[in-house]
């Protein structure tokens, strides 16, 4: 109850300002479009209203030439008139005398462009990257590369991005954050991301943006930020669409994938889908690890594994503008995934006395899982202003992950243990209820908010042993389990957001209150706990005359461990590790602060510097231990923290027909723990490059060259082998604008990586040699079709649960 009345409490304080307003004098504004040659008045030309700070306030189309705004708060404006056929104009508006409250243009005259029958060169380029007050967008449309990669591949060449050698995702380098698809989670990017993104061709998605400093309305969660994938496309009355079919080899397979918009009148459509089929040959790998104490010993182990696997998914969006003030929307995605895999190992363990046990071991595995994700919004509008908005929104999603493993020993020397099965089923479901509200007061905005968000995860994990007695498995009670985690986060929030022509203020907090209750069915045990949190925000934008604009910005945010860090069932699919999750895991809470330098002329540059702080962070622990020589790996609260961050990001077009970018950070961590009752202290130098360079030749034809550098990853008991990969890629457009072909090479010059990780605790290292295949070739083919006119209509708020941790990392 003392929780429901602060969030009411909090609530009506922070919105009241919005209601304490006199009532301000309203403007009117009309013109008409013509023809400058004919005179005539144009149909669908796209009229955008502004403010100072190039904020779009409205938007129309004209009819038979005639456009008009009403209701508009004083203040000076700019207007932006742009139709396919004819070259763009602007206008400047003042509207800030009351006693002129209407407003007319007359008839404003637009030049028709004149279209040659011969090939046009193109003599300035889309920027690819833009810097705003508290995230940065990068344009794959505007990156021809997009045409032959995925968007796993594009994420390596993004700001404040990189991706390390076993493809998992760091945003300025940490692991923690949350990946959004059009602003909303997806039960696909919770399930499998890395997967899902490789799957995904770039050239059907719009922009890939990276949040650096989420303002309070954003939920707490996400260390590092958040990852805003965008696929929506504008369109007009009509429709339009891409498709990409690609496969890559020796190592991988066919890839699919599209985007498809629609608009009928008042009714949108949008989609997009994609899947993949891919396989690896048997690769090696292989596994030492040195222990001291009173009984020294050596494991040695040599593992050949290959696999075959598939990934889909596909969504639907549907909008209706019931009138100017009613819009109701809403998704529905689907995906799945499936691998089946072999591995045959060898082990060997060591001691002073020669040899204490040695077995082969054959592991039959199958994993998979599917995801459904259904999302339905509803935005109210006011008449006397359109960017005066409520929403109410709801989203249900739901996925699950199987595994399943048979194993089976051989030439067994003292090892007794029976030939066994696993099979673990992992479920999580959430639903979320939530309400915005925003309400502009001339330069000033302000939204609030409430949220709670249901979820509820569980897994029924098995462990079967074989029965000689009977020739059968049956069920380890000791090594299975049940178990349910139930967790409710309830939020509310307000943020402030304040313009002038040089300066941007965004300012807010958000209160939290986790709820969170788990139940170890089989043995009858439970847990409960409850924590409170509130999380400030403020970023600040100077723009100055030189095109260049400095941003600060400071944020709290929260770490909740994730169903995988929670889950307790133990993996022993190798006999000398296990792994497993932590259901005790509580959140952490990190501080952030950044300044960040962007200019744009000629050249562009990005940089921005941070600071991070964590305290109780959730970390990987690894133990061993001596009595029954296993390694143990699981998650605990044990960390401390403090990373430094360098980023920087230079795009730069040499001539006309040459450009060339880099991206690239450097960072120093330090970060200690206790493992197993012993203080670990660890810290280091981490960094990463990538430098792009393509030419447009004649007819259609682009070379592009790319080059990444990827150092070592730092953690609290270890690090692994920096890498270096190149790529080139050949472009040619088909058909122009609708058809084109790619092809490309990855690290033509290696056909194996050799991935090592060092790792360290009381009484032991370790040395982890992964061996994948490093050398592919891709052939793509891309076609895009369709016609547009006017912009799309979307609800401008909706559900973005970025609470739970966007991805994780294990040994």
């Amino acid at each position: 109850m003392k929780l429901k009345l602060l969030f009411i409490i909090f609530f009506a304080l922070m919105i009241s300002p919005c209601f304490a307003q006199t009532t301000p004098t309203l403007f009117s504004l009309k013109g008409v479009t013509t023809d400058s040659a004919t005179n005539k008045p144009l149909n669908y030309v796209t009229i955008n209203l502004r403010n100072e700070a190039k904020q779009l306030v409205r938007t129309a189309a004209t009819k038979e030439g005639k456009f008009s705004f009403d209701k508009i708060p004083a203040g000076k404006y700019i207007i932006s008139i742009v139709s396919v056929a004819y070259f763009p104009k602007t206008l400047k508006v003042d509207l800030t005398d009351n006693a002129k409250p209407v407003l007319d243009l007359g008839n404003i005259a637009l030049s028709e462009k004149v279209t040659q029958l011969k090939a046009v060169s193109i003599t300035a380029d889309k920027p690819i990257v833009k810097q705003e007050v508290d995230k940065l967008t990068y344009d794959l449309k505007a990156d021809p590369d997009s045409k032959s990669s995925n968007v796993l591949d594009m994420m390596r060449k993004v700001p404040l991005l990189s991706v390390d050698a076993d493809d998992n995702i760091l945003l300025k380098g940490q692991a923690g954050f949350k990946i959004l698809v059009n602003g909303k989670p997806s039960s696909m990017m919770e399930r499998d991301p890395k997967n899902i993104l490789k799957s995904m061709p770039a050239s059907t998605i719009q922009s890939i943006e990276v949040i650096t400093n989420p303002s309070s309305k954003y939920d707490a969660e996400g260390i590092g930020g958040i990852i805003n994938i965008v696929t929506n496309k504008k369109v007009d009355n009509g429709y339009n669409g891409s498709i990409n079919v690609s496969h890559v080899f020796p190592v991988g397979g066919p890839r699919a994938g599209g985007s498809f918009s629609s608009k009928q009148g008042k009714l949108e459509l949008s989609a997009f889908f994609g899947g993949n089929v891919s396989n690896s040959p048997a690769v090696t790998n292989s596994i030492e690890r040195l222990t001291t104490g009173s009984n020294p010993t050596n494991l040695r182990q040599n593992n050949s594994a290959e696999w075959d696997g598939k990934n889909g998914y596909a969504e639907v969006g549907l909008s209706y503008e019931i009138d100017s003030l009613n819009l109701v929307s809403g998704q529905f995605n689907v995906n799945g995934n499936n691998q089946d895999g072999t591995n045959l190992q060898n082990s060997i363990l060591n001691g002073t006395g020669g040899v204490i046990q040695q077995y082969d071991l054959f592991n039959n595995n199958q994993d998979g899982g599917k995801g459904i994700n259904v999302a339905l919004n509803y935005q109210l509008g006011f008449k006397s202003s359109k960017q005066r908005l409520l929403t109410f929104s709801y989203q249900y999603f739901t996925f699950n992950n199987t595994q399943n493993a048979d194993l089976m020993a051989s030439n067994r020397v003292n090892y007794t243990t029976p030939d066994y099965r696993q099979h673990n089923e992992g479920e999580s479901s959430e639903q979320t209820f939530q309400i915005d509200y925003v309400h502009p007061v001339n330069k000033l905005n302000i939204e609030a908010g409430v949220k709670a968000i249901i979820r509820d995860n569980n897994s029924d994990f098995q462990y079967l042993s074989f029965n000689s007695a009977n020739g059968g498995f049956e069920t380890d009670p000791a090594r299975s389990n049940k178990f349910d985690n139930n967790q409710k986060v309830l939020g509310a929030y307000n943020s402030y957001t304040y313009t002038l022509s040089n300066w941007a203020f965004k300012a807010g907090a958000r209160i939290e209150e986790t709820i969170i209750d788990a139940d170890f069915i089989s043995t009858s045990s439970q847990l409960s706990k409850h924590f409170f949190n509130i999380v400030p925000s403020v970023s600040i934008n100077r723009k100055f005359k030189n095109m260049s604009t400095l941003n600060l910005g400071f944020s709290q945010r929260i770490q909740r461990p994730g169903i995988y860090q929670l889950n307790p069932f133990v993996d022993r699919s190798n006999p000398n590790f296990e792994s497993s999750g932590n259901p005790n895991l509580r959140p952490a809470v990190s501080n952030s602060l950044q300044l960040g330098y962007s200019v744009s002329k000629k050249a562009s540059l990005n940089l921005m510097l941070g600071y991070n702080y964590f305290n109780d962070l959730i970390m990987p622990v690894v133990v061993f231990d001596p009595v029954t020589s296993i390694t143990r790996s699981s998650f605990d609260n044990t960390g401390k923290a403090r990373l430094f961050t360098l980023n920087a990001n230079i795009s730069y077009p040499i001539t006309k027909k040459w450009s060339s970018s880099f991206n690239g950070r450097i960072a120093h961590g330090r970060v200690q723990g206790t493992v197993n009752g012993v203080l670990v202290k660890n810290q280091g130098f981490m960094y990463g490059a990538s430098v792009s360079s393509g030419y447009n030749f004649e007819q259609g034809w682009r070379v592009s060259v790319n080059a990444f550098l990827n150092g070592p990853n730092l953690s609290i008991q270890g690090t692994s082998n920096p890498y270096a990969s190149t790529s080139i890629s050949v472009n040619k457009d088909i058909v122009k604008s609708k058809l084109s072909f790619a092809v490309s090479a990855n690290n033509p010059f290696s056909k194996y990586r050799n991935n090592i990780k060092d790792s360290f605790g009381p009484d032991f290292t370790q040395t982890n040699i992964n061996r994948t295949y490093f050398r592919g070739f891709t052939a793509s083919l891309n076609y895009r079709f369709g016609k547009l006119k006017e912009s799309m209509k979307k609800n401008k708020r909706g559900i973005s649960n970025d609470d739970v941790q966007g991805a994780s990392s294990g040994n």
